[in-house]
């Protein structure tokens, strides 16, 4: 007579996990997870950059050939007060075929919130992926005060994966026009954006645009790859030339780059990570076998000219903190050339919510020290370097005392399996 309890236990856990909700935050979040104070708008862009070189038709030899590259945007932005919480969005699953509904607080096309401005976060997905993928993320930041722009790379999109060329190439470009139009929009949503105080938040490949982007030019010998771009055409990204000489903006800020793909295949050099000289967060587990968590931490080590921090997610691999939880839609699916499309969203080890609401933390922390001059966030990383060693230690009248030397923000015994690791510049 108890299997029924159970029984109707489970169904009620699927039908919950079916609304595939992007705004889970756990009771064990860190501070800095949590919500903030501004409802949420939820807008789909589309930009096209024109007569751009196209990758994927560029033969060996011959001509290079062009197109106009379209690219979808979903846009996260505080709205006014007075909108209704809650909707739904569809998104495209691993597979490239299979939709799943997500579920958050945003609500589609709400009036922006005009009564004051607020900084530019982009967000760029990794090979594959599309602009849904970190969506809690989005969602996150936007209620706290943020624009985030959510890009959906063409030639990388799990309904629109082509020649990795394509990639390489385009990524940073991809940023960079995408700031350049979110800052040339009119009406009330461009009127909320400071188009001069920006973000980038990559993901794998998306962390390998934001460093070029950061100043992190490729090697010689990385655009000479077989399996690379053809013709040469990854030499518009190579540290010395005027053409990557164009990417530095003085409207950005600061990068963050979780399990950034690139080092472990000689895509930079020490006179690479020389140009990077702003801000920078790295995000990873520390057995990623796609991006390699030891060339992950060269970078960390080698980017000498910036302060910069490394976030760790003991025995997690590539999907550390970045990708949604799976969708339930995904669940059943078939593999195909050996990867479970559930597994493009899932570690192993560690729950994607838990370590999305450390990620939330830690980059809103990030993102409000350096585009919202919180000096008061400085405090949130300033942390033992290993969380398993932090010792939480309180007086009688729950006062902190000398020997607490626990992450802040972080609740007793809920740093176990991190690290965070600060180096300044010279370092």
């Amino acid at each position: 007579m108890r299997a029924l309890p159970t029984a109707l236990g489970l169904l009620a856990a699927t039908a919950a996990s079916a609304e595939n909700r992007i705004d889970i935050v756990r009771p064990d979040a860190p501070e800095l997870a949590h919500y903030g104070d501004h409802k949420i708008g939820v807008t789909t862009l589309q930009f096209t950059n024109r007569d751009q070189i196209d990758v994927v038709n560029t033969e060996a030899e011959g001509d290079i050939a062009r197109y106009d590259r379209t690219l979808t945007v979903e846009v996260w932005y505080p709205a006014k007060d007075s909108i209704t919480p809650g909707g739904t969005m569809t998104a495209i699953v691993r597979d490239g075929v299979t939709k799943a509904t997500l579920t958050g607080q945003a609500a589609r096309d709400a009036d922006p919130d005009t009564s004051r401005t607020f900084p530019l976060v982009i967000i760029s997905h990794g090979y594959p992926g599309n602009r849904f993928l970190m969506s809690p993320l989005g969602e996150n930041l936007a209620s706290k005060g943020y624009v985030v722009a959510s890009i959906d790379h063409r030639d990388s999109t799990y309904d629109d994966q082509t020649a990795f060329g394509s990639t390489l190439v385009n990524r940073p470009w991809d940023q960079r026009f995408v700031i350049d139009r979110m800052g040339a929009l009119e009406g009330d949503l461009g009127q909320i954006i400071q188009s001069d105080n920006i973000a980038i938040i990559g993901y794998s490949m998306g962390g390998y645009g934001a460093l070029i982007y950061a100043g992190a030019g490729v090697t010689q010998a990385s655009t000479e790859y077989s399996w690379g771009a053809p013709q040469g055409l990854l030499e518009r990204n190579m540290m010395g030339t005027d053409s990557h000489a164009q990417l530095q903006d003085p409207r950005v800020k600061a990068f963050v780059a979780f399990g950034p793909w690139g080092n472990n295949t000689g895509f930079w050099d020490a006179d690479s990570w020389s140009g990077i000289e702003k801000p920078l967060m790295l995000i990873a587990g520390s057995v990623d076998d796609v991006s390699i968590y030891d060339a992950i931490r060269g970078i960390f080590d080698d980017t000498k000219n910036t302060r910069r921090h490394l976030l760790t997610f003991e025995n997690a691999n590539h999907n550390a903190g970045a990708p949604m939880p799976a969708p339930v839609e995904t669940y059943d699916l078939p593999a195909a050339d050996g990867w479970f499309p559930f597994g493009h969203y899932a570690d192993a080890v560690w729950d994607t919510t838990r370590m999305n609401n450390v990620s939330q933390h830690f980059v809103t922390g990030y993102l409000d020290l350096h585009l919202k001059g919180d000096e008061g966030k400085a405090a949130y990383f300033d942390l033992v370097p290993d969380g398993n060693a932090a010792v939480w230690s309180h007086d009688d009248a729950g006062n902190p005392t000398d020997d607490h030397t626990y992450w802040k923000g972080f609740r007793p015994r809920s740093a176990f399996g991190l690290r965070f690791e600060t180096k300044s510049a010279g370092e």
